[in-house]
């Protein structure tokens, strides 16, 4: 899909998904600026780098009014450590939630009057832990869920001159998986648990936003688009096929 021209911005865009997409957007021909605290370890290839805390609403706003032009906004700017609910207070827990949804509505908000200019569109970056118990990130996936319905609201709001989806991603590997899934083992064996086989990589990540921003989805918006690979096998299963394999243990006895 060719972008040339566009300019599109990538917030988080500087490792693991965000350098997946930023990468993909850079590869459709679009001019692409990361935004992010701390620069990329490395130079990401066809990408500018502009540095901002996008919890900071002032710093947010002068950001995209210095841009000549704004065709494209990637809300892919989150994360959050393992935390057990009780295990901080709430002040803490809506650090996350600041990050996760408020940042992606200031950023949203500050480029609304040039997305409009260019009939654009903006892609939200979900998570499946907006859908289903996260324990241990319940903030987090509060704050996808969150993010889903606004980018519905704000689809309806702002058609038809800016269209919103967002790509609700399932397990995707990056340079921090074996922080959560531990060496090369645990990682085959978590994906093992996944339909596909496998986590999902940034750059498929990449070509599926790059679709949800491109003239190829001009009718889609406030739309959630899975990418979990098939999402996960119901636990129930493996204890239905233990009790069967139990019953005939029986009856062969």
């Amino acid at each position: 899909m060719d972008l040339s021209g566009r300019v599109v911005i990538v917030t988080g865009g500087t490792r693991g998904v965000g350098a997946g997409i930023a990468g993909a957007f850079a590869r459709a021909g679009a001019r692409v600026i990361t935004c992010a605290r701390r620069p990329p370890e490395e130079p990401l290839d066809g990408c500018e780098f502009i540095p901002v805390d996008l919890r900071d609403a002032a710093a947010v706003e002068e950001l995209f009014a210095g841009l000549d032009r704004v065709d494209v906004l990637v809300n892919n700017a989150g994360g959050t450590p393992y935390r057990p609910l009780a295990e901080a207070d709430a002040v803490r827990h809506a650090r996350v939630l600041e990050l996760n949804l408020t940042a992606a509505l200031t950023a949203s908000l500050a480029a609304r009057e040039k997305l409009d200019a260019a009939r654009g569109s903006i892609v939200m970056i979900g998570s499946v832990s907006g859908s289903r118990p996260s324990p241990g990130s319940a903030a987090y996936g509060a704050a996808k869920a969150g993010l889903e319905h606004l980018a519905r609201s704000m689809a309806v709001e702002w058609a038809p001159r800016i269209r919103v989806n967002t790509l609700v991603l399932g397990m995707v590997r990056t340079e921090l998986s074996e922080l959560h899934y531990g060496d090369e083992a645990g990682i085959a064996a978590v994906g093992a648990t996944v339909p596909m086989g496998r986590l999902a990589e940034p750059r498929e990540v990449g070509d599926a936003a790059v679709f949800l921003a491109s003239d190829a989805a001009s009718y889609i918006t406030g739309a959630s688009l899975l990418m979990h690979g098939g999402g996960e096998l119901p636990a129930f299963l493996d204890a239905a096929t233990a009790n069967k394999d139990a019953a005939t243990a029986n009856k062969e006895a």
